[in-house]
């Protein structure tokens, strides 16, 4: 009789140690080539081993602890190394498309014309500055004995030949240089246009009277 039982305990330690290996022996799920599913009774160990890995390499491409405890569940799943996250970034990058739009304002030429106006001036007499204006006949008279306070620095001209304000350089016949300024008309030299009569006090005009001088307009 015990060697009876002894023969069934031994068969039923046998049976249960296949079934135990049988079941240790299961590998974990392999959902793709990167991920594996736990199933039971698999651990950290059992699938590095299966994967041809390290514990540390497992347990560093599931952000875990390196030599820590790894507790795992059925269900689980399980990353192995060289796994990637693939994010695709849509990036939409917009233009804007700005038009410019250049508004040449158009002018039309302008033509000026420059429209000169021809004035004619008729003038009874024109002198011209610096020179000589030729011989004339030189008469004296005293401004102060005829009443006049003009003074003796004028020269009484044939006024359409030296207007008024003309200043006159008069070269006498003897070299006596005059100086004069037409301020008046005379009885004399408005009758003679080529006649001039200077105003000199009576003690100072020559003794001869009446003489010619070269005239020049200054």
């Amino acid at each position: 009789m015990k060697k009876v039982l002894s023969i069934a305990l031994v068969s039923t330690m046998a049976l249960t140690a296949i079934a135990t290996s049988t079941k240790t022996a299961q590998a974990a799920v392999q959902l793709d080539s990167n991920h594996v599913q736990v199933e039971s009774g698999d651990t950290y160990k059992s699938i590095a081993a299966n994967a041809g890995i390290t514990i540390a390499e497992l347990e560093q491409a599931n952000g875990r602890e390196v030599g820590g405890f790894d507790l795992i569940f059925p269900g689980e799943t399980v990353t192995l190394p060289g796994a990637t996250t693939t994010q695709i970034t849509d990036t939409t990058t917009t233009q804007d498309t700005q038009a410019t739009v250049e508004n040449t304002s158009y002018q039309a030429p302008t033509t000026q014309t420059d429209t000169s106006a021809t004035t004619a001036t008729t003038q009874a007499a024109q002198t011209t500055t610096g020179t000589s204006q030729g011989t004339f006949k030189i008469s004296f008279y005293d401004p102060a004995v005829l009443g006049s306070n003009m003074g003796y620095s004028g020269v009484a001209a044939n006024l359409s030949v030296f207007p008024k304000g003309t200043t006159l350089k008069i070269t006498l016949s003897d070299g006596t240089v005059l100086i004069r300024t037409v301020n008046d008309t005379g009885t004399f030299a408005y009758s003679n246009p080529n006649q001039l009569d200077v105003a000199m006090p009576n003690n100072q005009i020559p003794s001869y009277g009446v003489t010619t001088a070269s005239v020049e307009v200054l």
